[in-house]
């Protein structure tokens, strides 16, 4: 099975999906102008640069969410176990090269994800109860379905792509990635109940469990107002503790470049428990991970981002460009190095096994007992994030209301945070781990491929959406006061 999986896993992550993101990224960005380099300064300014300001909302209207809360319930739902326990996978997989091609593929991911981003809030559609929710799913059927006349051929599409985002609901590592750190950290093997033992990692993924339960209870909303305030905290808490590290291992930042850049061309050798990887399983892997973890093109975040409050389409597909730079460029990257300069990458260990060896070599016990608490709030928050992803699919196929639809959300909330448990339960009694990172790698590739594909084929509004934005706010070209938006009131106004 493993070997199969493997298999499979090559496919998928093969020259196809590869050459379509490549040539989709370059696409947008070179017709663009280089939209997301030559205007970086423009898109912080408008992104984090608004924080400081008193009053960023565009409405009243309590039933959507700010910008802040969007990319804080997006970043919370990217910048997670992917970006601790996936992104050491990689560099034990792959070696160091790998993390190079993490990077090039995010510089695409800059646009790819504006574009989704913007293209989600474009077609969203609001509730009976007055809640926005959009995504993938939303523009297929009316960019695809109903601009293009694709009548319901765009269902097919949907449907893939729904499988695709709901086999990680099924099939997810992040509370067993954050259960082993967590018993790792503890030294917690487990307790013994009515004579039976229960392993360390089975009870802390049941808290996790619960506190999932705990903070998914208010829906979109809620979840978007707790990780306002968790996220900012737990992103800075990392990032200090990377800081720390590389400061520990200055003397060894030179070489760790040096390696990133030499292996991601020559391949790297076998060394300690490290098996070797040739080039084009680096560039695999790096790719895989990078859209793991920042979610570009994988039409994940375009679900939480179109609830936002927001002025215009493409303000809030700005905050979609920040979100890949802060996920992958800084709190990937600083995991990346933390591996790489603690030297334990070539161990043979993985997820995020690796993570708290390399922290606990540099800090000690300290440094686990921060790793595992920081690892708790990020599989909350990812648990978190995909829940409002889940949700949005739900809603959309809830828009006519039907007894199935309606029956399909309860159950949704009933059992939306057990099959992460019951995968940590089964996965440690099969005492076996390891190829859980190749089957969450063949479930980020199915519904990458669909979405890539369909903001490809509504291109167009994207431009027309960009040039709009372009005239209205950044003094760049004309106002068409004749173009109309598929959204809000129709018409975005001045």
């Amino acid at each position: 099975m493993i070997a199969f999986l493997d298999w499979l896993n090559g496919i998928l992550w093969g020259v196809p999906l590869i050459a379509l993101m490549i040539i989709t990224g370059l696409y947008f960005t070179i017709r663009s102008g280089f939209f997301q380099f030559r205007h970086f300064g423009w898109i912080l300014k408008h992104t984090v640069g608004t924080l400081a300001q008193k009053d960023t909302k565009v409405t009243d209207d309590k039933k959507v969410i700010s910008p802040f809360e969007a990319i804080c319930t997006a970043v919370g739902g990217t910048v997670g176990f992917g970006n601790i326990a996936g992104v050491a996978t990689a560099v034990a997989s792959g070696g160091p090269g790998a993390v190079l091609w993490m990077w090039l593929t995010s510089f695409l991911g800059l646009i790819l994800k504006q574009v989704e981003v913007t293209l989600g809030c474009y077609y969203r559609e609001t509730n009976d109860n007055g809640e926005k929710f959009g995504g993938p799913t939303y523009y297929m059927q009316k960019g695809l379905g109903e601009q293009r006349h694709w009548g319901n051929k765009w269902k097919i599409l949907a449907v893939i792509f729904g499988i695709g985002i709901f086999s990680t609901f099924f099939i997810t590592s992040s509370n067993l990635t954050a259960s082993e750190v967590v018993a790792g950290a503890f030294n917690f093997n487990g307790i013994t109940v009515s004579g039976y033992f229960i392993d360390g990692r089975i009870v802390v993924g049941a808290l996790l469990c619960l506190a999932t339960y705990i903070i998914t209870a208010g829906g979109t909303k809620g979840v978007a107002s707790i990780f306002s305030k968790l996220v900012p905290f737990m992103s800075i808490a990392y990032i200090i503790m990377g800081i720390l590290m590389i400061i520990v291992n200055i003397n060894a930042v030179p070489n760790a470049f040096s390696m990133i850049f030499t292996n991601a061309f020559t391949g790297t050798a076998a060394v300690g428990g490290f098996a070797g990887a040739a080039v084009s399983k680096i560039i695999q892997t790096g790719m895989a991970r990078s859209v793991y973890s920042n979610e570009a093109g994988w039409g994940t975040s375009p679900m939480i981002h179109s609830s936002a409050d927001t002025p215009h389409p493409i303000e809030q597909g700005l905050w979609g460009s920040f979100e890949v730079f802060f996920d992958t460029f800084i709190v990937c990257s600083i995991t990346a190095l933390s591996v790489i300069l603690s030297g334990t990458w070539a161990d043979g260990a993985t997820g995020g096994a690796l993570a708290l060896s390399a922290f606990n070599q540099s800090f000690g016990t300290v440094g686990s007992i921060l790793l595992a608490i920081i690892m708790v709030i990020f599989t909350i928050t990812t648990s978190g994030g995909w829940f409002t992803y889940y949700l949005a699919i739900l809603e959309h196929i809830n828009m006519k209301k039907t007894r199935f639809s309606e029956l399909l959300i309860k159950a949704f909330y009933a059992v939306r945070s057990l099959p992460g448990l019951l995968w940590t339960i089964y996965l440690v009694h099969a005492q076996n781990t390891g190829f859980i990172w190749t089957v969450v790698d063949i479930t980020s590739a199915i519904p990458t491929f669909v979405n890539v594909f369909v903001i490809l084929l509504l291109s167009n509004e994207y431009f027309r959406l960009l040039k709009d934005y372009k005239a209205r706010y950044m003094g760049i070209g004309e106002v068409d006061d004749n173009t109309v938006l598929f959204y809000e009131d129709k018409k975005v106004e001045d």
